[in-house]
């Protein structure tokens, strides 16, 4: 259903650096770069950061919240590891997630701007 997402950033490279180290462990790597914009994709761009050069501070009480799927508890591990790595911080550490009807194992971060994005994968049961 959804084909892409962007979000703004205020610095562009900082940002750019952080995503190639957050999303690499989830097979997503830099396939577009323009002056103002960054794709990050398998085959072509699906995760966008876009330059907002005003751009605050996302507060933790505002914004959007992104969640990318993934296949398995060590992707979700590694994209949590990776964007404290980067610069990221937590905002849920990867653990099981009480949900109705489904085992839900997912982690949180937030990137440099505050941007909130999750890494999340359906255990069976």
């Amino acid at each position: 259903m959804i084909d892409h997402i962007s979000i703004g950033v205020s610095d562009l490279e900082r940002s750019a650096r952080f995503y190639e180290a957050t999303l690499a462990p989830l097979g997503l790597a830099r396939v577009v770069t323009r002056p103002a914009t960054v794709g990050f994709g398998r085959a072509y761009a699906e995760f966008w950061i876009n330059w907002r050069p005003r751009m605050t501070p996302v507060a933790s009480d505002t914004g959007c919240h992104i969640c990318l799927r993934v296949k398995s508890p060590q992707e979700v591990d590694s994209f949590h590891q990776a964007a404290l790595g980067a610069g990221g911080q937590s905002d849920g550490a990867p653990g099981l997630r009480p949900h109705d009807r489904v085992r839900y194992y997912a982690a949180f971060i937030r990137d440099p701007d505050g941007n909130r994005i999750e890494a999340v994968t359906f255990l069976a049961e």
